[in-house]
């Protein structure tokens, strides 16, 4: 049994070279018989393309930035408890998820809370402060009576993120403000 093994060359094919230095030599004839074959359009056409790869020429013209303002640099973090059950630390300023700690699942018709670890299967696991942070939590029932407001504040208070004193004007009724770990209006978070 014969077997031919047939690998691709080291750079271009002889053809191709062949091809590009008689297109190369020649493109001033093959120019000038474009332009008399389209009426001159070849050359018009060229000169719009070069025209609209320009950068924009700011001398008399008023330029506005869409950009918006400039942001702080320090995200803004507060929890977020999502519809579908996941606990996320998020940045209030761009609405990002940040970090995933973990989800609260639905065990024999209770609310139990999972932390993302390795152990429970998460691809990216929260850091060892969260970790310890959050150990309190980790498999225990969560009390129906309990919002995902509620939630997000206890969560919040063992990271760090709200103060206690914020949270007892919370559970008062009072508003929260912004900055202290909590959402302003979670209704329409999807993740």
């Amino acid at each position: 049994m014969r077997v031919d093994i047939i690998s691709k060359r080291e750079g271009p094919r002889l053809e191709d070279v062949r091809a590009k230095r008689l297109l190369s030599e020649n493109a001033g004839t093959i120019r000038r018989l474009a332009d008399q074959i389209s009426n001159g359009g070849f050359t018009r056409m060229r000169q719009e393309q070069a025209r609209r790869n320009e950068e924009p020429q700011p001398e008399g013209l008023l330029i506005h930035s869409m950009a918006g303002s400039a942001r702080p640099v320090e995200p803004e973090p507060y929890i977020r408890v999502s519809l579908n059950g996941r606990v996320v630390l998020a940045d209030r300023i761009s609405g990002k998820q940040m970090q995933l700690l973990g989800e609260i699942r639905n065990s024999f018709g209770s609310r139990v809370f999972i932390l993302a670890t390795e152990e429970n299967g998460f691809l990216s696991p929260v850091d060892d402060e969260t970790r310890h942070a959050l150990r309190q939590f980790e498999g225990v029932q969560i009390d129906p009576a309990l919002s995902d407001l509620d939630i997000a504040r206890m969560f919040g208070e063992s990271l760090g993120l709200v103060d206690a004193q914020h949270s007892q004007q919370c559970a008062s009724g009072t508003q929260s403000e912004k900055g202290q770990g909590l959402p302003q209006d979670d209704s329409s978070e999807l993740l």
